[in-house]
């Protein structure tokens, strides 16, 4: 591409999401399979791959060679996916469950000059669940098809009571798409601060005003330890977030507390 990718981009067109949930209902509850990356979330995170990797060590994994549709793509799926005009690579169906997470982190592959891009097509959400990218929740709903810079530190928390799937669909860079971005960039809804860093921001201020809790927390050398006393204190004092919010706020550099802790 000759331009610089955004952050993120609604692109302008919509999928049924209606439809899309049916089709999902219709799959056997045993096509889910866990996610390989078992480090990088808490709860339930699953899939069942539509295209995969004929390399890959599971359907769910990326590979170096050649993609191609698994027994799960039938005729409606291969419907939905013919309205991308580009190459396809990994196409998968991603869930959430109930207070399930998936911890900040970069999948650098794709932010290669010549690296595939990522699309995001919601099925199951609601406003509970909070996808953050660079720190800011991204509006994401029903039936929506986002680009997502996922080179960028982001993650992933549903604080509701049911399970989020994602369309997921990893694909070849070309004009038709790099259009789309560009036209989806007009009438992107801003990101809005999560829930969690706004309540991190009012603690890091009170705990600026306060010397004896600067203190107190100060005490604690062991990195785990110094997490615990954070959360425990913000949340006696009315400010809840979670350990993902203070790593990742840390970890960006928005804290200028003088604590030798690195996470």
């Amino acid at each position: 591409m000759s331009f610089i990718l955004p952050a993120c981009a609604r692109l302008p067109m919509r999928f049924d999401s209606q439809a899309l949930g049916a089709a999902v209902e219709a799959l056997p509850l045993q096509a889910w399979q866990p996610h390989f990356n078992t480090g990088y979330y808490d709860g339930d995170w699953s899939g069942i791959a539509l295209r995969a990797y004929e390399d890959a060590s599971t359907p769910l994994a990326p590979g170096q060679g050649e993609t191609q549709a698994t027994g799960y793509c039938d005729e409606f799926w291969q419907a939905q996916l013919a309205r991308l005009k580009v190459g396809l690579c990994s196409v998968r169906l991603l869930r959430l469950g109930p207070g399930g997470s998936i911890r900040e982190h970069r999948d650098y592959d794709l932010g290669a000059p010549d690296g595939n891009l990522r699309l995001h097509v919601p099925i199951v959400t609601d406003a509970q669940v909070d996808f953050l990218l660079d720190g800011r929740k991204v509006p994401m709903q029903a039936g929506e098809c986002w680009f997502l810079d996922l080179s960028r530190p982001h993650r992933v928390e549903n604080h509701g009571g049911s399970s989020r799937i994602h369309l997921v669909i990893d694909c070849c860079r070309g004009p038709w798409l790099e259009a789309q971005i560009v036209a989806g960039l007009a009438d992107t809804p801003a990101s809005q601060p999560s829930r969690g860093s706004v309540a991190f921001a009012a603690f890091s201020a009170h705990m600026h005003a306060d010397p004896v809790l600067q203190a107190e927390l100060a005490a604690h050398e062991d990195s785990a330890a110094f997490t615990a006393a954070v959360l425990a204190l913000a949340a006696a004092r009315g400010y809840r977030f979670s350990d993902n919010d203070l790593r990742a706020a840390m970890s960006r550099g928005r804290s200028d507390w003088s604590m030798q802790w690195r996470v």
